[in-house]
């Protein structure tokens, strides 16, 4: 039978100590809002008393936030424990979250403890807290390098204390899979009581080992994972929320439980998390990565193209995307290519295609990424050979420091001569500015480039520009000893080609 997962949020309180990532109280009830609609069962709002922010934040989270559970964190100690308190006056659901450490390392030289006096603090730090709340969670920081058998002693007296939730935290990401879920077993073999109350994993991700680990605490039986959006964290980062939630969708017939998150706002709570901390997330991160549903190599974009199954072991709408992205680079295949320019509406015959294909080759060697434009202009330029419809007669161009550049262009249209002389905030602007009058289009410029073929004063000047037209890029190229004739003939050559592109069949609008 299928085990609910308690998806615990701990976004803002631990992942808001990762470096650079603070965030005010009206970023934090954002945050917050996203988690609701996400379906996470409990938000760490913060620690109440490590300062007036994060007591504000969490006292407005209290008051906004209704259906998860909201927790406040604090040491074991009783102001602690009073502060997270009060944080909490306004929440429908609230739950104090106490801990102290147990490693031997941490006793002796952070606490300066002995474990008969960490035991005792556990449990008063417990049993204070239920004064306050009944949901109260207790932490064995740095269980991971704690001795077993203390941490049997330090569980079963929380437990006897009234602690509903124990948590194991792997704190500093040092425990194996293997190890970390050998921990959990005995735990739940040698603690009286732990099978009554919920047990949590916390998992730190120094050996990038924090997902694996918290799976492994759930197969050996935890029932609550605590993680973060994005990942983020101290140091390394904390298990990441879309990690578990999607392993765990994506092989429940092996982990045998599910959760209650709303898949398809993680993405949405991934770009608001990164917006809002400025932390960004790496191309390839699993799930809400850019790369994650993008394929690139044209083994895979074949096999996408006939089965998503091949290559994809999720769908992107499940974690809020639209759709796969198949990214054209120099490693795709002609059927990748041929379907995104169907998708575009272009209509091509085979020879058509392949001439296209060859082009996008050549320059995929020297782009990483090939866009929709690039494949326009493609189009453009090595299939739809564009009649000249407008042909230059002449140009002449008046500029200095001393006048306002003007340029007068003559045009032929079907044999007849159009002229015409317009101003412009230099020469090329002069010069289109009067084009656009002959032609009486209202033309949008998106790119204008120069450069010389050759070397020296008498250089070859080529000019390719780019325009606009109903969301379609054409480009055009031209080559002259006089760089600003060049500049009229490449306008030109767009000009014609868009022209052509609104009369060709061969396009679905």
């Amino acid at each position: 039978m299928s085990r609910n997962i308690t998806i615990f949020d701990t976004t803002l309180r631990d992942g808001e100590q990762s470096p650079g990532c603070s965030m005010n109280k009206e970023e934090k009830l954002e945050i917050a809002l996203q988690l609701e609609r996400l379906g996470v069962d409990v938000i760490e709002a913060g620690f109440a008393i490590s300062s007036k922010g994060d007591f504000e934040s969490i006292e407005l989270i209290a008051e906004k936030v209704r259906k998860p559970i909201i927790c406040s964190l604090c040491r074991a100690v009783k102001e602690d424990i009073e502060t997270a308190a009060r944080s909490l006056e306004k929440a429908a659901r609230k739950r104090i979250h106490t801990f102290i450490a147990t490693s031997p390392i941490h006793m002796e030289f952070k606490l300066k403890m002995t474990p008969e006096q960490v035991l005792a603090r556990a449990v008063e730090a417990v049993s204070y807290a239920k004064t306050f709340v009944e949901d109260v969670e207790f932490s064995c920081e740095d269980a991971g390098r704690s001795d077993k058998p203390f941490l049997v002693q330090v569980l079963t007296a929380v437990i006897k204390a009234g602690a509903t939730t124990v948590n194991i935290p792997d704190t500093v990401g040092y425990q194996t899979p293997d190890e970390f879920g050998a921990l959990i077993q005995y735990l739940m073999t040698h603690v009286p009581g732990i099978d009554k109350v919920a047990v949590s994993v916390h998992c730190h991700n120094d050996l990038g080992f924090a997902t694996a680990n918290s799976l492994s605490g759930v197969l050996n039986g935890a029932s609550q994972i605590e993680c973060t959006i994005n990942g983020i964290g101290e140091r390394a980062g904390n298990t990441a929320l879309e990690e578990i939630v999607m392993a765990i969708r994506t092989r429940e017939d092996i982990l045998k439980c599910h959760t209650g998150i709303k898949t398809q706002e993680i993405m949405k709570s991934s770009r608001l998390v990164s917006n809002i901390t400025g932390s960004t997330v790496q191309p390839n991160k699993a799930i809400v990565g850019a790369n994650a549903f993008a394929h690139e190599a044209g083994i895979h974009q074949d096999g996408i193209l006939k089965s998503r199954r091949t290559y994809e072991i999720m769908d992107a709408e499940m974690v809020g995307l639209k759709d796969t992205r198949l990214v054209l680079g120099k490693h795709s295949g002609r059927h990748a290519f041929s379907t995104r320019l169907t998708d575009l509406g272009f209509e091509l015959s085979k020879e058509e295609s392949n001439k296209a294909f060859e082009r996008f080759k050549a320059m995929a060697d020297h782009k990483k990424e090939i866009s929709d434009k690039d494949l326009e202009s493609i189009v453009a330029d090595e299939v739809y050979h564009a009649p000249e419809v407008y042909a230059l007669e002449y140009v002449q161009i008046t500029a200095g420091n001393t006048t306002r550049p003007s340029a007068c262009v003559q045009l032929v249209k079907d044999s007849v001569v159009i002229e015409a002389t317009h101003t412009g905030a230099g020469p090329v602007d002069a010069i289109y500015q009067t084009i656009d009058t002959l032609i009486q289009e209202p033309i949008q410029l998106v790119d204008f480039v120069v450069h010389s073929v050759t070397g020296g004063t008498d250089a070859l000047g080529e000019v390719t520009v780019r325009i606009q037209d109903n969301g379609r890029v054409f480009m055009g190229r031209g080559s002259d000893l006089d760089v600003l004739v060049a500049s009229t003939k490449a306008y030109l050559a767009a000009v014609n080609k868009m022209l052509f592109f609104r009369s060709s069949v061969r396009v679905k609008p």
